[in-house]
């Protein structure tokens, strides 16, 4: 396993963070990204100390902004001439709905949107390297139903099923991806990182679960083993294929889904 450039979203607490330290460890060469650039920064300093891997290096952008989206992936694409991994992990869980100055709702802009438009962005720089990959972190929270005339919480807002039609979202995307790139670099899987103690679970459910390590091995699992090198458009669970909720393998749901999210994204 050659050390790959990697950039994960999220980076700076949570699996997210986890997800970092363990593949600096691995010596692989990571982009911690935060929502602000203080943070971003320490946390990239606190992981250098920690895995004695210099080669970490921070970005910041608020995901819940197409314009921050597009000026962090301006500035990787200014620095990088090529991306070997690209993990979307960010996501958010909001217990009430909350309308963005873009006129979306967090959950949906944050847990899907910035998913869309960061990978669409980023795209080309994956596409430089053979055996590149993204790897987009969902949940076994994933709604059965998909309304797309509800995607902002316009007819109703229930916190968990704003959060589990996001995570439905991830999968679809994925899926769909996978599609359009018959076969060629990148591949694109999802994930179900466990039941985790992380701030997300304790907002939505006011419990705690497993260890950030256990949250974060199967990201690391999907975005450095050469067991998965070729494989593309599944979904895991404990670094297994697994099977996602049947809604997701609905291919014309995966297709409206897109054709939305890319006239939503052109027209911002």
């Amino acid at each position: 396993m050659t050390n790959k450039t990697i950039l994960i979203t999220g980076a700076t607490d949570g699996i997210g963070k986890q997800t970092a330290f363990e593949l600096a460890k691995l010596g692989h060469k990571v982009i911690v990204h935060g929502r602000n650039k203080k943070k971003s920064q320490e946390v990239t300093n606190e992981l250098i100390q920690l895995s004695g891997n210099e080669n970490l290096k921070h970005v910041y952008s608020d995901l819940s902004s197409f314009e921050e989206i597009q000026k962090m992936s301006d500035c990787i694409k200014k620095k990088y001439d090529r991306i070997d991994v690209l993990i979307n992990n960010a996501a958010v869980f909001m217990n009430d709905r909350v309308i963005l100055p873009n006129g979306f709702e967090t959950s949906f802009m944050v847990n899907h949107m910035a998913v869309f438009a960061l990978t669409d962005a980023l795209l080309p720089l994956l596409k430089e390297t053979k055996t590149s990959r993204i790897v987009n972190v969902s949940s076994m929270a994933q709604s059965g139903t998909m309304d797309f005339d509800n995607l902002n919480g316009e007819k109703y807002f229930d916190a968990y099923n704003a959060y589990a039609v996001s995570k439905l979202e991830n999968v679809l995307f994925t899926y769909k991806l996978h599609r359009m790139l018959k076969g060629k670099s990148p591949t694109v899987n999802c994930l179900h990182p466990g039941v985790i103690s992380t701030k997300l679970l304790h907002a939505g459910w006011g419990i705690g679960g497993g260890s950030l390590e256990q949250g974060a091995s199967t990201s690391v699992f999907l975005a450095s083993s050469d067991e998965v090198e070729n494989v593309s458009g599944k979904y895991f669970v404990n670094s297994q294929q697994q099977k996602s909720s049947a809604i997701s393998y609905d291919q014309k749901i995966q297709d409206r889904l897109w054709e939305i999210s890319e006239e939503l994204m052109e027209g911002h």
